[in-house]
C-alpha cells in the first residue's frame, strides 16, 4: 500500500532524534523560582515544535502567581511554569498540522501552552522550547522580533474597549488609569482607530512622560466629571468610588486589570449616575488576530514599550525587577544563547 505524503512526512519526524526536555522557569512556590530542565510533553499529530527566542513577564497575573495572591482557578498550584508571552520559530510540524498557514522557519507568537510534564502549565510559556497545537499559534513577521511578546496585552487592551467586537454601538474610552505597559497599549489602539484622544492618569511620575499624541496627567490635577468610559488597568482595588465619581450620566467604569482584593463600590453615587461596571476577561483569538492586522499596517506602534532584558539564566533578578522598578514597562527574556 502506498505511503501517502503526510504519512511519509510523519515517519520521517519520527526517526528523526527528537529534543525530549527542555529549559524552564519554575515557580517552586511563592516567590521561590528556579531554571530547571523538564520533560517535554509527546509531540502529536497536530502538533508543532517551537524554539523560542523571547518570553515576557506580566506584570498582572504573573506578579499574582509570582506574590502568592493570584485568587483561586482551575489548574493553578506550585510547582507551575508561568509565562503567555512567547515568541519563536517553529521547527518541527506535525502530519496534521497547517503548515500553509504556519511552514517550519516561520516566527510565531504562543499564548502560553501545556508542554511541560511535572510541573502545573497554567500558562507554561517561559521554556526554551515548546510543543503546542498548531491552532494555538499565530504567525507574526520576523522582524518584529522581540517586540512580538507584546501582542497579549494589546490583544487584552483591544478585547476590552471591543469586548471581542460585539459592543454596538461602540464607546471609545475617553480616560484611560494607568499609563504602563498596558495603558500605553490602549490609547495607542484607540488613535489607531480614529477615535479622539484620552486622557490617562498616572500617579508615579517616572511613568507620566512617553506620551504620542494623547495627555498624562495626575489624577489630582484632573476637574473632569463628565467621561463617558473610563478604562482602568491600574490593578487598584480601592479606586472604583473615585472612578465612579467621575463618570456623566449612563457612563461605565470598564475593570481591565486583575485585582487581587475584593472590589466595592457606594452605591448612591453608581445609583445616581445610573453607572455601568464592566469586567473585560480573557482576550480571544479573534482579538490576536485583530491586533496583529493593526500592527501589521502600521497603525499600531510597539516601539519604546520593552524596557529591559535579562537572560533566563538571571531570572530571578528579571522577575524582581519587572515587579518593583517603576521604571520597568516590560521584562522580556532572550532564550537565544
Amino acid at each position: 500500500m502506498p505511503v501517502s505524503e503526510a504519512s511519509f512526512r510523519w515517519l520521517h519526524i519520527k526517526s528523526k532524534p527528537f529534543m525530549t526536555h527542555a529549559q524552564a522557569i519554575v515557580f517552586d512556590a511563592p516567590q521561590t523560582l528556579s531554571v530547571q530542565t523538564l520533560e517535554l510533553k509527546a509531540f502529536e499529530p497536530a502538533d508543532l515544535e517551537v524554539e523560542v527566542s523571547f518570553s515576557g513577564i506580566s506584570t498582572g497575573t504573573e506578579r499574582l502567581l509570582w506574590d502568592g495572591t493570584m485568587p483561586p482557578f482551575p489548574g493553578l498550584g506550585y510547582p507551575l511554569v508561568p509565562g503567555y508571552e512567547t515568541v519563536g520559530t517553529v521547527v518541527r510540524a506535525g502530519p496534521a498540522a497547517d503548515t500553509t498557514q504556519v511552514p517550519v522557519g516561520s516566527t510565531v507568537f504562543i499564548p502560553g501552552s501545556y508542554s511541560f510534564q511535572g510541573v502545573r502549565n497554567i500558562f507554561g510559556g517561559a521554556g526554551s522550547r515548546l510543543i503546542v497545537s498548531h491552532e494555538r499559534v499565530v504567525r507574526v513577521a520576523p522582524e518584529l522580533g522581540p517586540k512580538a511578546v507584546l501582542l497579549a496585552l494589546a490583544a487584552t487592551c483591544y478585547h476590552a474597549i471591543s469586548f471581542g467586537g460585539q459592543r454596538q454601538p461602540m464607546v471609545p474610552p475617553d480616560l484611560i488609569v494607568g499609563h504602563g505597559v498596558m495603558g500605553r497599549l490602549l490609547a495607542r489602539i484607540v488613535l489607531a482607530q480614529g477615535w479622539p484622544a484620552p486622557t490617562v492618569w498616572e500617579t508615579q511620575a517616572a511613568r507620566q512622560s512617553g506620551a504620542t499624541g494623547y495627555a498624562v496627567i495626575h489624577p489630582d490635577e484632573d476637574k473632569r466629571r463628565d467621561y463617558r468610559s473610563i478604562c482602568d488597568v491600574s490593578g487598584d482595588s480601592s479606586i472604583l468610588n473615585s472612578l465612579i465619581s467621575r463618570l456623566a450620566p449612563g457612563g461605565e467604569v470598564v475593570l481591565a486589570g486583575f485585582y487581587k482584593n475584593d472590589l466595592s463600590f457606594a452605591f448612591a453615587p453608581a445609583f445616581m449616575r445610573e453607572a455601568t461596571l464592566r469586567i473585560a476577561a480573557q482576550w480571544k483569538k479573534p482579538d490576536l488576530l485583530a491586533v496583529t492586522e493593526l500592527v501589521a499596517s502600521g497603525a499600531l506602534s510597539l516601539d519604546g514599550l520593552i524596557t529591559h532584558t535579562f537572560t533566563p539564566a538571571r531570572a530571578r533578578e528579571a522577575y524582581e525587577v519587572a515587579f518593583g522598578d517603576p521604571q520597568c514597562l516590560k521584562m522580556m527574556l532572550d532564550w537565544r544563547a
